[in-house]
């Protein structure tokens, strides 16, 4: 379905009443007296008979306006004749489960016109639209700033979503050093797959970014600037996801060292015991064999003696072992 639809001349917003071709032929009447009048349309989950209406009047490639459409795509960056193709992943982080559900959006960006496709949840568009029409400067950079709004937007709420991880580990590390906790194994596992998850979505990302910020794409070449801050922001996150990983990795090995450990300390407490019974049952099983001459056997004080005896046997290695640390 299409969001919203507008032209955009020296920054300033014309909205659209009629149908998408009449939008597109208003705006390439007026680049031909500004450099900077396109038009934008957002879509979301747009359906193949739907995005056709677009492909059609802007002759998209066949294969991007399939990608568009179909989404499951990695970050990645393609030119199409004079169209530039961008594939961005959006994250949404649900509080109540503490799962990271991914999105995409795709940008198609031309002389006079770009194309946002969203497809999942996460970061609506409707707010980048709305700060881009306040910021009239940026804006009458053309259709780039809507791709520099886009990016910045995804790659801050990266931010939020890094901030969420943390959040979530530091409240595992607290579980596994609690006396006497759960076990978390389950749930380290599941935010390491969290984990990288947001890494396939944010790490193929940089090589796009790096390519407009050093200026090796042309139509970016007036705005690569504000990229390159977004790109600063990007390797930070990326960096946090990689501290991430390997804090998981850390928490996971002291789970389990401590999880041996107590094992260790309950099969001494189990052999401690078993040593300690072992020593009466060694008594008992002597005299309850059949001999015809048994010390003792007559004797009247004989049962209470080996009784006695049984009791300081096994309080002797009672205290041994307590001395030990076994018990």
């Amino acid at each position: 379905m299409i969001v919203d639809k507008a032209i955009y001349s020296a920054g300033v917003r014309r909205t659209i009443d009629g149908d998408i071709s009449d939008a597109f032929d208003a705006a390439r009447a007026e680049s031909l007296r500004k450099d900077d009048c396109f038009v934008w349309i957002g879509l979301h989950e747009p359906t193949e008979e739907e995005f056709d209406l677009v492909r059609e009047e802007l002759d998209l490639h066949p294969l991007a306006a399939e990608d568009a459409v179909s989404a499951h795509q990695r970050p990645k960056l393609e030119r199409y004749d004079d169209t530039l193709f961008i594939v961005l992943k959006t994250l949404d982080y649900k509080d109540a489960t503490s799962d990271i559900e991914v999105g995409e959006i795709m940008v198609f960006l031309g002389a006079d016109f770009v194309v946002t496709v969203r497809h999942g949840a996460g970061n609506p568009l409707g707010p980048v639209r709305k700060r881009l029409e306040n910021d009239k400067e940026l804006l009458e950079h053309g259709a780039t700033a809507v791709l520099y709004a886009v990016c910045d937007e995804v790659v801050d709420h990266y931010g939020v979503v890094t901030h969420e991880v943390e959040v979530d580990i530091i409240e595992l590390e607290r579980a596994v050093f609690r006396p006497g906790g759960p076990d978390v194994t389950e749930e380290i596992y599941f935010l390491k797959r969290e984990v990288l998850e947001f890494r396939t979505a944010e790490d193929p990302l940089i090589p796009v970014l790096q390519e407009i910020a050093r200026g090796r794409v042309a139509e970016c070449h007036a705005t690569r600037e504000y990229f390159r801050d977004v790109l600063d922001h990007l390797l930070r996150v990326d960096g946090q996801v990689d501290a991430h990983n390997e804090l998981l990795n850390s928490v996971l090995t002291a789970h389990l060292a401590l999880m041996g450990k107590q094992q260790n300390e309950d099969m001494r407490k189990i052999s401690s015991w078993a040593a300690i019974i072992a020593v009466p049952t060694a008594i008992a099983g002597i005299y309850g064999m059949n001999f015809d001459h048994m010390p003792e056997l007559k004797w009247e004080f004989g049962y209470p003696l080996v009784i006695g005896v049984m009791a300081a046997a096994m309080g002797f290695v009672y205290r041994k072992l307590r001395k030990n640390h076994w018990l």
